[in-house]
């Protein structure tokens, strides 16, 4: 596309595994992909896990000092008070134009908090969103939920905005032309659910921008029916920590169902190609993270508990959705459709 390298910031000292996992994903990114990493966080020790695990190309990671970390056991609100911890830093250097994305593997509420602080909102998005993406049963393909969690109570025009957004980002990201929009629903009628999901499906089969089909049952997350699918974030949430289990527990039973002695081993060993493409295809590590959308900038938020692969994942993450300028692309979507809206009013 012409664009110059991509510069992003990744909060080396947040989740369960930092500095070690975060360094070594960023490491490998740094070898693989075209970007210049900052790595945000207590130098002496980012730099000891770097030498420690070097011997890639690390001439692309730069070490920017922070001043401790906002906790998995701290209230969001501690960024306030900790404004040279390392998520506050990395968002700023996005603020200041140093980077242009954010990775962070921490406290996903200091992470929201943060950006919201230093970023601020897109202009007409009131609320921001956590999309997650999910894979389908047909190979290749994903759907994109949202939200997963920033936002517990939902207003309609809330999820009118989360399918602009995820819109955006099923065309531009995951590479569908026309995707197909649903809202996550007890059933198929447009009558069905409380009064959130009644309300909802009538704005969202009214907007012309929005190319909403209908509402999604659970069993739909996963068909691959749907390329975009709204919730509030307590359903969104519940939905991906959910998957999360249900991949952990597919491999686990497929491995006990397995044959003990040495027809167990030489079984595992013949389908040891086969468990680690079903485990590609169903660990949310393998998407690395979810995007926070309705913020004026790029920010990943990785789960807690991320290792070097999904950080590694985070970062290509974060790199796409800025070399494809979705944010960019979504404040031009929101505008285009206001100004609709402006005069479709004005004819009436």
């Amino acid at each position: 596309m012409g664009l110059q390298r991509a510069t992003i910031a990744v909060d080396a000292m947040g989740g369960d595994y930092a500095p070690d996992e975060i360094v070594v994903g960023a490491i490998r990114a740094a070898a693989e992909l075209d970007v210049n990493l900052l790595l945000v966080g207590d130098r002496e020790r980012i730099q000891a896990c770097i030498d420690e695990h070097g011997g890639a190309d690390t001439e692309r990671l730069e070490i920017v000092s922070a001043e401790g970390v906002v906790t998995m056991e701290e209230k969001a609100t501690s960024i306030r008070r900790k404004p040279k911890a390392s998520i506050n830093v990395a968002m700023s250097l996005v603020k200041e134009q140093k980077a242009q994305a954010v990775v962070s593997a921490g406290h996903s509420g200091a992470a929201m908090s943060a950006a919201l602080l230093r970023l601020g909102r897109l202009k007409g998005i009131d609320r921001p969103a956590i999309g997650a993406v999910f894979p389908t049963m047909i190979p290749g393909k994903s759907v994109i939920v949202l939200d997963v969690g920033a936002n517990m109570d939902c207003r309609p025009k809330y999820l009118e905005q989360f399918a602009l957004m995820g819109t955006i980002y099923s065309q531009y990201i995951l590479d569908v032309d026309e995707p197909k929009v649903g809202l996550l629903n007890i059933g198929e009628e447009p009558g069905k659910g409380n009064e959130l999901a009644v309300q909802t499906h009538k704005l969202l089969q009214d907007n012309s921008a929005i190319p909403f089909v209908g509402n999604a049952e659970g069993k739909d997350v996963l068909s691959g029916n749907f390329d975009v699918i709204v919730c509030d974030g307590f359903v969104g949430n519940v939905l991906l920590k959910f998957a999360e289990a249900i991949g952990e527990v597919m491999l686990n039973i497929m491995k006990e169902e397995l044959p003990k002695g040495w027809r167990g081993k030489v079984g595992t060993a013949l389908l040891k190609p086969n468990l680690r493409n079903i485990k590609q295809r169903i660990d949310c590590a393998e998407h690395g993270g979810a995007l926070l959308f309705g913020v004026s900038g790029v920010c990943i938020i990785s789960h807690g508990s991320s290792h070097a692969p999904s950080i590694f994942n985070a970062i290509r993450m974060a790199k796409e959705a800025v070399e494809h300028e979705v944010i960019e692309k979504i404040e031009a979507y929101n505008q285009q459709h206001r100004e609709e809206i402006k005069e479709t009013a004005s004819a009436n």
